[in-house]
Order: structure tokens, then C-alpha cells, then sequence
């Protein structure tokens, strides 16, 4: 495992978590209004999840298991191994549907589910990279 990919990476979602914390309005209404502050955090939410499923299949290149058919399953597959807990496996696996959504405009982007992703599920994206970087040492 580069320990210079995964470090280039952690710090690219850092960014991505923090452009996001600049630009969330206060309130869910400025946010439904805001079409410059809806840009900034679906895209940088969908980075920060393209970033982590980049960080799990960089990782389980190193290994045995064979090589994940979707995305959410290289988080099953880090759980799996020790590296991330069921939980935030379960976190992450759900953001990926998410980063779907946004990515191939499957259905309309719905923004409360967005504000709300912004307010209170950043740290399920920290917590990821602390549990990799807790399996790097």
C-alpha cells in the first residue's frame, strides 16, 4: 500500500469536507435557495465519496480479496478485513448511493436529504479516514 496515495487522498476529502463546512448555509431554507452553495457541497460530497471508494480499492489491491463489482462493496470488503467497523461500512456503503444519484441524475437530487448529509454526516466521512489510517500504523 503507497502510504503517498492514501496520505494525497485523506487530504483531498479533508478539503472537500471543509469547502463544505464553509459554504452550508445556517438554514435548510437559504440552502434550498442557494444554487452556489448547493453546487459546492454536491460536489464536493460526491468527491469526498469517490475519494473514499479511491482509498478502498487502493487498499485492497494490496490484498487477497478479490476485487469488488460495485462500489459500496469495497467497504463491505474493508470491513471485512479488520480495517473499517460494520458501522462505518454501513455509513459508507450508503454514501455511495448518494454519489449515484448526484453523479448519473438517476432521480432529482433531493436537497433536504443533501443539507442534511452536510450537517450531520461529514463526520461519518472522518471516522472512515481515522479507522484507515488507525489500519496504516
Amino acid at each position: 500500500m503507497d502510504s503517498l496515495i492514501l496520505e494525497k487522498k485523506i487530504d483531498s476529502i479533508l478539503r472537500c469536507l471543509n469547502r463544505i463546512d464553509d459554504r452550508i448555509p445556517d438554514s435548510k431554507h437559504e440552502f434550498l435557495i442557494d444554487l452556489d452553495a448547493q453546487d459546492v457541497v454536491i460536489l464536493n460530497l460526491t468527491r469526498a465519496v469517490q475519494l473514499s471508494v479511491d482509498i478502498a480499492t487502493h487498499i485492497l489491491s494490496t490484498t487477497n480479496q478479490a476485487v469488488p463489482s460495485t462500489m459500496a462493496e469495497a467497504f463491505v470488503s474493508l470491513e471485512r478485513l479488520g480495517i473499517i467497523s460494520p458501522e462505518s461500512a454501513d455509513k459508507m456503503r450508503r454514501s455511495v448511493g448518494y454519489r449515484n444519484v448526484a453523479v448519473h441524475n438517476y432521480d432529482d437530487i433531493d436537497l433536504s436529504i443533501t443539507f442534511d448529509i452536510a450537517n450531520n454526516h461529514l463526520d461519518d466521512f472522518k471516522t472512515f479516514v481515522k479507522q484507515i489510517l488507525n489500519n496504516k500504523k
